[in-house]
C-alpha cells in the first residue's frame, strides 16, 4: 500500500479533498526521497539539484532511457499504470510532476495517498486552455479574448467577433506549437477547424495579439504561502520551439516589474505549490497579455541555472519540500540558447575546439547536455548559457556561432 501518514495536499492550498484534511506540512528536510512523474530533461534536472542538496530521488517515465534515469531511480511503466504509481508513492516522501500532459487519473490517485503537493486542481487547469483562461479571467489577469469552438459555423463567427484573425487550438494536449493553428482568413477557418476537430479535443479560439515581444516569469509558492519571482525573461522562437531566452528582457523597467506581479498574483490566486511558469505577449503600447501557464520548472527558465543565485530546479524542490524559498538575484546578464537534434554535431565540434570567439566578446558558455539516446532534428537535445556583461555580447556569440548558423529556418 501507498504512504498514508504524509498529508495529501496543504490546507492552505485549498486542493485537498474532503476526506483528507491536515495541517501545514513539516519541511522536508536532506535525506528525505523526492518522487517525479516524468524522466525528461526537466526531471533530470531537477533530480540533479535534488542529489546536490541530498535528497534522494526515484523517477516514473515510460522510456527505459530516459534522461532523468541516469539522476534517480528508475521506476519504468505507463503514466497510466496505477500499481507503478503506487510503487513510486511508497518510495517517496513527497511527490511532483515535471511535465503536465502526465495522467491526471494517476496524479489524483498519488494525491489521495501520498503526498503531492502540486495537486490535481492545477494540473487538471493547465492541462485545459479554456479552464486555465476562465481560472487567468476571474484572477483579474489579462488574457487574449477567447472563445469555445464547437463547430465551424462558431468558428467562423467568433472569427469575425475578433477582427478576422486567431489562433485556433486544441483545449488539451499540445506544445512547441503542435495542436494550434493560425488563422489569418474567415475563409481559412472550415480548414484549420478539419485539421484539428479530428483529434476529438475541445478546440479554443484566441484573437490574434499583434505583440512586439514575448516574455515568461517563473513564480515560486511554498505551502507557507511565500512568495518568488524570477527575472523576466525576453523570449525568442523559430517554428514555434524556443530558441532564446534572454535576461534581463529588454523591456522598460515598469514592464519587468509588472511582469512579476502578475506572475505573483497568478501564485497566489491559483495557490500554488511549486513553480508556475507565466508566458506572456507584450504589445507595441507596453501592455502585457497572458499567454499560458505552466506548472513545472520550464524551458525559458532554464537560464537560473547558471546566472541566479537559485536555480528554478532548487526553487521547485524548496517549495514543494516547504523549505524557505531561495534568492533569485541575477547574478549577470545571460541568454539562454536551445540545442536541438539538428544542432548536435555542430555542438560536439564546438566543444573540442578552443572558443576564440567567447574570448574575444569576454563571453562565458556554459553547456548543458540532457543525454537523451537519439538526436531527432527538432527535439530538444540541451542548451547553452551564455554569461556576458551584456546580452548583446551573448547574442553576438550565438549569431556568429557555427552550432546554430544556417542550421534556423
Amino acid at each position: 500500500m501507498m504512504k498514508t501518514t504524509k498529508p495529501t495536499v496543504n490546507e492552505e492550498a485549498g486542493l485537498q479533498r474532503d476526506n483528507v484534511k491536515h495541517k501545514e506540512a513539516a519541511p522536508l528536510l536532506p535525506g528525505s526521497t523526492i518522487g517525479v512523474l516524468g524522466g525528461g530533461q526537466l526531471g533530470r534536472m531537477l533530480a540533479l539539484d535534488g542529489l546536490r542538496m541530498g535528497y534522494r530521488m526515484v523517477s516514473l517515465d515510460p522510456a527505459t532511457d530516459a534522461p532523468c534515469s541516469e539522476a534517480a531511480k528508475l521506476i519504468q511503466a505507463d503514466y497510466g499504470d496505477l500499481a507503478a504509481a503506487e510503487k513510486l508513492g511508497e518510495l517517496a516522501d513527497v511527490i511532483t510532476y515535471e511535465f503536465e500532459n502526465v495522467a491526471l487519473e494517476t496524479v489524483m490517485q498519488l494525491e489521495q495517498e501520498a503526498y503531492l503537493p502540486q495537486g490535481s486542481a492545477l494540473l487538471q487547469l493547465t492541462q485545459h486552455r479554456l479552464k486555465e483562461k476562465e481560472a487567468l479571467t476571474n484572477a483579474g489577469v489579462p488574457v487574449a479574448p477567447y472563445a469555445a469552438i464547437d463547430s465551424v459555423e462558431r468558428l467562423e463567427a467568433a472569427l469575425a467577433a475578433f477582427g478576422g484573425r486567431g489562433v485556433l487550438k486544441t483545449a488539451t494536449g499540445g506544445y512547441d506549437g503542435k495542436g494550434q493553428r493560425m488563422i489569418k482568413r474567415v475563409e481559412d477557418a472550415k480548414q484549420a477547424y478539419e485539421d484539428l476537430a479530428g483529434s476529438g479535443a475541445e478546440l479554443v479560439l484566441e484573437a490574434f495579439i499583434p505583440f512586439v515581444m514575448e516574455m515568461s516569469v517563473i513564480a515560486a509558492r511554498n505551502a507557507r504561502g511565500e512568495i518568488a519571482t524570477f527575472p523576466a525573461a525576453e523570449n525568442e522562437h523559430v517554428n514555434h520551439i524556443l530558441h532564446l531566452s534572454i535576461v534581463p528582457a529588454r523591456v522598460l523597467a515598469e514592464v519587468q516589474q509588472e511582469a512579476e506581479r502578475l506572475a505573483r498574483r497568478i501564485a497566489a490566486s491559483l495557490q500554488v505549490v511549486g513553480l508556475i511558469a507565466v508566458e506572456m505577449f507584450v504589445t507595441e503600447d507596453h501592455q502585457i497579455i497572458v499567454n499560458e501557464l505552466a506548472p513545472r520548472p520550464h524551458n525559458s527558465g532554464h537560464y537560473t541555472m547558471d546566472a541566479c543565485a537559485t536555480s528554478q530546479f532548487e526553487q521547485h524542490l524548496r517549495a514543494i519540500c516547504n523549505l524557505p524559498l531561495g534568492d533569485t538575484t541575477l547574478r549577470t546578464p545571460v541568454v539562454m540558447a536551445n540545442l536541438l537534434g539538428k544542432h548536435h554535431e555542430g555542438m560536439l565540434q564546438w566543444m573540442e575546439n578552443k572558443d576564440e570567439s567567447a574570448e574575444q566578446l569576454s563571453v562565458i558558455p556554459k553547456l548543458h547536455w540532457y543525454g537523451k539516446s537519439k538526436a531527432l532534428p527538432e527535439r530538444k537535445m540541451g542548451h547553452i548559457n551564455i554569461l556576458a556583461d551584456d546580452v548583446e555580447a551573448a547574442l553576438q556569440w550565438v549569431e556568429t556561432n557555427h552550432i546554430w548558423r544556417n542550421t534556423q529556418s
